[in-house]
């Protein structure tokens, strides 16, 4: 059995000048990028069966999102190339008062269309992961994205989210984000938040009580990431918090997407009855293994040099 993601799939323009806005800076690192793409690659790395479906732009920044993918063994398949519009972009550089000048410069990912979609054929897919708050934004995807979470609970496919909210892509409309967010957190079996996630989803003040809100209102595994402080696991009406992996982070891009990758990559060889059947002890172990897959991550500079020192005997 495989899993689908679906998502983005774009190029990180980061600029290296430190403190220096957009406007000022001259030097920018191109990195590979996109959250559904980097759990994707993650899943791959420690050498699980995955699809991406994403669009790209038919140019040389899309075939070097293909290419990378392609090394680190996730099918391409479904990594269309659109002929009309460009590969998406989104450019970053941190100021010197900590926050981020950010520019999104949305291309082909947005066009992926319900039609292309629902081409894909699920019928050897165990779990589908839905990535990207850019699924929410106005376009094709955002048909897509529906469409495909209603075939996944059609066919009683395995269903993971993980909504990874930025502010700049809803700066005027928040509550958008929150009502779609809130149609796949009541519809899935697995969601992965950050604190900020959590609080704002849900309106609580505090982590505690976003996790309460979440445990009456949705019947899904879940899970709140903490940063080293762990991970809040919740599981048939109760909490619990689950240690984080101490490490010397070097940079913590990505190190979300590992932990996602991780619990996919341990679920997805189980049925979804098998999966539903899982002890708290077995969760436990799965939630413990995603959590030492994010700290990997953060030992290394950018997210897909990470994945390439991912690997199973990480759990061990």
């Amino acid at each position: 059995m495989k899993i689908l993601c679906i998502g983005e799939a774009l190029i990180d323009m980061i600029c290296t000048d430190t403190g220096k806005s957009l406007s000022e800076g001259n030097n920018f690192l191109k990195k590979p990028g996109g959250a559904p793409t980097n759990v994707a690659a993650a899943i791959a790395a420690l050498g699980g069966k995955v699809e991406l479906a994403t669009k790209v732009g038919n140019d040389p920044f899309g075939k070097q999102l293909i290419q990378v993918m392609q090394e680190f063994g996730v099918s391409t398949r479904w990594m269309l190339a659109d002929d009309t519009h460009f590969t998406t972009f989104a450019f970053v550089s941190l100021m010197e008062d900590g926050e981020r000048d950010f520019v999104f410069n949305r291309g082909a990912d947005g066009q992926l269309s319900r039609e292309e979609v629902d081409a894909i054929d699920l019928e050897e897919v165990s779990i589908i992961h839905f990535g990207s708050a850019t699924g929410f934004l106005p376009g094709p995807l955002q048909a897509a994205y529906q469409s495909l979470l209603q075939k996944a609970l059609q066919k009683n496919i395995f269903i993971s989210f993980d909504p990874n909210y930025r502010h700049l892509l809803f700066p005027n409309d928040t509550q958008t984000f929150i009502d779609q967010s809130w149609n796949f957190l009541k519809a899935c079996h697995f969601f992965k938040l950050s604190d900020e996630e959590a609080m704002l989803i849900t309106g609580a003040i505090t982590v505690n009580d976003a996790a309460a809100i979440l445990l009456e209102k949705t019947t899904a595994v879940f899970t709140i990431t903490l940063g080293k402080e762990g991970t809040l696991f919740g599981f048939e009406g109760k909490t619990t918090i689950i240690p984080s992996i101490p490490v010397k982070p070097v940079d913590t891009t990505g190190a979300g997407d590992a932990f996602v990758g991780a619990v996919l990559y341990q679920l997805c060889d189980k049925t979804l009855n098998a999966i539903q059947s899982l002890s708290l002890a077995e969760w436990n172990r799965i939630i413990t293994n995603g959590n030492k897959a994010g700290a990997r991550t953060c030992e290394y500079l950018g997210a897909m040099e990470a994945f390439k020192h991912l690997n199973n005997e990480i759990f061990q």
